[in-house]
């Protein structure tokens, strides 16, 4: 009896020494894994955010190009008829569109989904405006209707996208 307890005399500290030392190595590892990781989402955001502020420039750049005033004034009228220049201001918006199609990744879906109904909206005033025309009018005659169209409604129909898309660009700051 005497041999178990000198032996356990000397394994029992022993053993508490090497549990001590496990729970504090292991306590030492987890402390160092969470500032690995700390520091890989720090160094991520660095990387991340000036990118994603730049895509919400440039889908508020997109909103600005193909509103229809700014359309109207970009795309030459000259010797066109409306149906002409409908479908060619129609090709300026899906052209600028798919330029930025891209963006949609760094951005929330609601952000994108607000684009894309602005883009829908555009497209749907100009549509409209042209069904209200001779196909055979003058493609002044169109953007004309197409800016009383606009002057009727209470809001652009790009200012609720640029809204929310500055208000969640906002966030990062």
């Amino acid at each position: 009896m005497s041999e178990v307890l000198e032996i356990l005399k000397y394994t029992v500290p022993a053993l508490l020494v090497v549990i001590i030392a496990w729970v504090l190595l292991r306590s030492l590892l987890n402390s160092e894994e969470r500032r690995r990781n700390t520091e890989l989402t720090i160094s991520a955001q660095k990387t991340i955010l000036p990118i994603r502020l730049q895509a919400y420039e440039r889908i508020i750049i997109l909103l600005e190009r193909i509103s229809p005033d700014a359309l109207i004034m970009r795309v030459s009228q000259v010797n066109k008829t409306s149906q002409d220049y409908r479908i060619e201001l129609l090709s300026v918006i899906k052209s600028e569109y798919e330029h930025n199609l891209s963006q949609q990744v760094y951005m929330s879906r609601e952000a994108w989904e607000m684009v894309k109904n602005a883009r829908a909206n555009i497209i749907g005033i100009i549509n409209n405006a042209s069904q209200q025309i001779k196909p055979e009018a003058s493609a002044i005659t169109l953007s004309n209707k197409i800016i009383e169209m606009v002057m009727e409604l209470t809001t652009a129909p790009n200012a609720g996208a640029i809204n929310f898309i500055k208000q969640e660009a906002q966030q990062f700051f």
